[in-house]
């Protein structure tokens, strides 16, 4: 297979790799996690879903595409009183997804998008996005990849919360992989609900409660709402959102900063 036929970063030698920094490929990382997601789904179901969204978008156009082997883990020490689930310190999870992209820039790509899978990710690789950028000469952006199918999601659903091994991720995870999903096991799960706020998040005022505390089932939502031709729907509109923000970061400027100083700077100082 071509360079310009593989979306697969760790497919290529290190001899090709140049040929695709010569391309100037954007270059995606995955981040999901390792997590409960109530007894009818996999542990692996964030990052499943991230990464094979992310393998489709590339794919649909492998000459502007290089998909990364995804970040399996992230913070999750909300969901620990389930067997099976693994918590990364936000700091750790920062600092490692971080030496990916700089590596990544270091070797001269010039354009880095992060899709995350996984919604206690979502303020890191904002940062990891943002640290990049300030760090290096490339750009970096950060995204979830299910930003994009929630208009398509709006017109099948036939649950009222998208939050967690629900009706959504349910119906995702039954397109790719149906063969995995217990659904003989799946059960209607609710949160605490507050004036404000909520046990998961789903006001605008932020606040994860452990879930052991309101949960034993490790469900937020309809998982038995979900179907193959809902996940196939919603799929669809993931992959073409994310084409077109390929597209739209391809296209975007690096510009050279302008410094709007009169006088010397501190040009040594190191944050």
């Amino acid at each position: 297979m071509s360079v310009r036929d593989e979306y697969r970063y760790n497919r290529l030698t290190w001899a090709e790799m140049n040929e695709a920094i010569a391309m100037q490929k954007v270059v995606l990382l995955p981040t999901g996690s390792t997590e409960q997601h109530g007894r009818h789904l996999p542990l692996d179901t964030d990052v499943f879903l991230a990464e094979s969204v992310c393998l489709e978008v590339g794919r649909r156009a492998p000459d502007k595409i290089l998909v990364l082997p995804p970040i399996s883990y992230g913070l999750n020490m909300h969901h620990i009183d389930f067997p099976g689930t693994i918590h990364i310190e936000p700091e750790v999870f920062i600092a490692f997804c971080l030496n990916i992209t700089k590596s990544v820039a270091y070797h001269g790509f010039e354009k880095i998008l992060l899709v995350n899978g996984h919604g206690s990710n979502a303020p890191l690789v904002d940062l990891i996005a943002r640290k990049t950028v300030l760090a290096t000469q490339s750009l970096c952006f950060a995204s979830n990849y299910f930003t994009f199918l929630m208009d398509a999601f709006e017109e099948i659903k036939e649950s009222d919360v998208m939050a967690h091994a629900d009706e959504f991720e349910t119906s995702l995870y039954l397109h790719l992989a149906g063969d995995r999903v217990k659904m003989e096991y799946a059960e209607e799960g609710k949160d605490r609900i507050g004036k404000h706020v909520t046990s998961d998040s789903t006001t605008n005022v932020r606040f994860n409660d452990f879930w052991g505390r309101w949960t034993q089932l490790g469900v937020h939502g309809d998982p038995t709402k979900g179907t193959a031709e809902k996940g196939a729907i919603i799929f669809n509109a993931a992959v073409e959102g994310l084409l077109e923000l390929v597209d739209d970061i391809k296209e975007w400027p690096i510009e050279q900063r302008s410094d709007q100083h009169t006088g010397p700077v501190q040009s040594q100082i190191r944050w």
